[in-house]
């Protein structure tokens, strides 16, 4: 009966969810015309912010934030955030809970996804090709330079993709080298997310989903190797903790 009960809550989020983005999507584009990027962001955040508050009310999905005085306060200060990356809830929740601009580093083929994509697009954040290696990374240093400058945090899943509850990606060091090359410091973000809402699970269980915030790791003097570990350190032990059901049997 229960999950007869959330396919149906889930049926009706994902309809309130295309409902919503279609006409918001050409809001958001004519504002794009003569917006500038911070405006626009807003405008955008405010349609993730009601699809997190959606989930509560529809799904039964709620939140807990743990740490958010670890921020930095100062209205331009700097910051890399690399975040615990297990479903799509934490790429919609991070914009609508933290209080900064953030520029998310995409890989550039997400733009063509009809609506969302076609939003993200005219939006200032971090587009990459991968394939276009070494040049690739200097473009990210470049833009994230100067949306750092502008108050904009730039954020990432270090993990690349969405992990399974209870397991753990290759931390990349892309995130920790974007810190050192510019000087920012590297805040860590565990989410426990997949127990309510797993990795490509059409059915989401009703729950609350802990987002624990770690205080800013300096990155000036670092090797991005040797900071990476240490945020892999901190993120996989915090999850152990909102979460230790999930890594009973786990090593």
């Amino acid at each position: 009966m229960n999950r007869i009960i959330n396919f149906f809550r889930a049926s009706i989020h994902a309809l309130f969810l295309f409902i919503t983005l279609v006409p918001w999507t050409v809001v958001a584009l004519l504002t794009s015309v003569f917006a500038s990027g911070t405006t626009m962001y807003w405008v955008c955040q405010r349609w993730l912010k009601l699809s997190i508050d959606a989930a509560e009310a529809i799904l039964g999905i709620s939140k807990r934030i743990h740490g958010f005085e670890n921020l930095p306060l100062a209205e331009k200060a700097p910051a890399i955030i690399l975040v615990k990356h297990q479903s799509l809830w934490e790429t919609f929740a991070m914009p609508a809970v933290l209080p900064h601009p953030l520029a998310y580093v995409f890989k550039r083929e997400l733009n063509y996804i009809p609506f969302f994509g076609w939003v993200i697009a005219s939006m200032d954040m971090i587009y990459i090709d991968r394939k276009q290696g070494a040049q690739s990374f200097q473009k990210m240093v470049d833009q994230g330079t100067r949306l750092l400058a502008n108050g904009t945090w730039v954020i990432l899943f270090p993990e690349g993709t969405r992990i399974p509850r209870g397991e753990t990606g290759k931390y990349k060091t892309g995130g920790t080298r974007l810190a050192i090359a510019t000087g920012a410091p590297v805040i860590p973000v565990a989410v426990s997310s997949a127990k309510c809402w797993p990795k490509k699970a059409f059915i989401k269980t009703p729950g609350v989903i802990d987002i624990s915030i770690g205080k800013p790791i300096p990155s000036i003097g670092r090797e991005p190797g040797e900071l990476m570990a240490e945020v892999e350190a901190w993120i996989e032990a915090e999850m152990r903790r909102l979460d230790p059901e999930a890594y009973t049997n786990k090593q």
